[in-house]
């Protein structure tokens, strides 16, 4: 049993399932609280006049008046691949184009090209130091994605490294098959060869070994059409592999309808939607994945995020850790440009890095709040409010972490 003591501010959404519009911002604040916490679930949150004796043997954790909120959840990344790609950085400043560079074999194929390259266990080498800062920030659980193999051997490289984080790190991993990343340079040219090489030799073999809970497709000009992803997340979809989407990242081609169409859990960046997109996500009950980290680095407009809660779609944060378009993992920075450019409440922000986080991972019924009977993912802050959280930038702010009931 650990008792949490102290707490000067305690800061949570409440309830399971994406909260949208009005309710985005609702979430429950609670001054000088006591939580209690039995293996890796919460027993017990209370007042602490009202607090009742720390039960004998129990360990006492003082919060030092401090706030404390749900873990954070990092509902988007790619933190498993080979080398950098810093030698882009000249090209992006001499105006080259995100799409520019990958036609010229640079970007994700350039990545892709280090991944193949790199050994199993180095792959997982990195990812653990990535993981284990990510922690120190404040996450304790991230989706990870595949995407720099391109091949059935290559992804499942990916996805086995992916695997053993789970089974390893105390960050929680959920692992996003996105085979779909781009067109490898063996199929040059010849995206619906790929496309069909996706579908009926390398998802059924995700599927059949459980490799990943969700599909993912990067649709958008120069990559993969709306038909193309119809077809890859359709098939994830018969296979037991619940749809993600990037959408509308570069121009509006109509990621976002087909992720309303098809009832994805999320589609992901939306910094171009249109009206009609963010209609669809509204109607198909999508949740919108913002990366806001992306838009700074790539110097792009911010996506919609005052429109998107206005009308009713739910709206996650998350890094986009990748070495090409954010190499960053800092949630806390995403939730500064959520403040800034986004003008989203520090309420509306903590619930799309907690509940609304989680509900795109399929895990708000366990994680992304403090309520009795969830897990005991939580932080201590050096903060007394949620205000400094999104205010203070460039340091991290966390106190202590906790992952299933335990200091971590």
């Amino acid at each position: 049993m650990v008792v949490l003591t102290n707490i000067g501010l305690l800061a949570t959404p409440l309830g399971s399932g994406p909260a949208a519009g009005d309710c985005q911002g609702e979430i429950s604040l609670a001054q000088d609280q006591v939580l209690w916490i039995d293996g890796p679930q919460i027993c017990g949150i209370y007042p602490r006049q009202k607090a009742p004796a720390p039960p004998t043997g129990a360990t006492v954790v003082d919060a030092q008046g401090l706030l404390v909120t749900p873990g954070l959840i990092d509902c988007h990344t790619h933190l498993v691949f080979g080398g950098w790609r810093q030698h882009e950085v000249p090209l992006k400043l001499r105006g080259a184009s995100y799409l520019e560079i990958l036609q010229m074999g640079g970007g994700i194929l350039d990545t892709v090209r280090q991944t193949r390259q790199w050994s199993e266990e180095d792959l997982y080498t990195r990812a653990v130091s990535f993981l284990d800062d990510m922690l120190r920030l404040g996450v304790t659980t991230a989706e990870c994605k595949s995407g720099y193999g391109l091949s059935l051997s290559q992804e499942l490289k990916q996805l086995q490294v992916q695997r053993k984080l789970q089974q390893t790190h105390s960050v929680e991993i959920v692992s996003t098959f996105l085979g779909a990343h781009a067109v490898p340079p063996e199929y040059e040219g010849r995206s619906d060869a790929y496309t069909q090489l996706v579908c009926q030799e390398i998802l059924p073999a995700v599927a059949q070994g459980h490799w990943a809970e969700f599909c993912d497709v990067f649709c958008e000009e120069g990559v993969f059409t709306v038909s193309q992803s119809r077809k890859i997340l359709q098939t994830g979809q018969e296979l037991g592999l619940a749809s993600k989407i990037h959408a509308d990242e570069i121009a509006a081609i109509g990621g976002s309808q087909l992720a309303g169409e098809l009832g994805a859990i999320s589609a992901e960046h939306l910094i171009a939607i249109s009206p009609e997109g963010i209609q669809a996500l509204a109607a198909g009950g999508v949740i919108a994945d913002l990366l806001p980290a992306t838009s700074f680095y790539l110097k792009k407009p911010y996506a919609p995020a005052r429109e998107l809660i206005r009308q009713n779609v739910p709206v996650a944060i998350a890094s986009d850790f990748n070495p090409g378009s954010c190499p960053s993992y800092n949630l806390q920075f995403a939730i500064n440009l959520a403040y800034l450019y986004y003008s989203m409440t520090p309420e509306e922000i903590l619930t799309a890095v907690t509940r609304n986080a989680a509900a795109s991972l399929h895990r708000s019924h366990k994680i992304g709040t403090l309520e009795v009977g969830k897990q005991a993912d939580l932080v201590i802050w050096n903060a007394k409010d949620l205000q400094t959280l999104c205010y203070r930038f460039g340091s991290n702010l966390v106190h202590t972490v906790f992952k299933k009931g335990k200091i971590v």
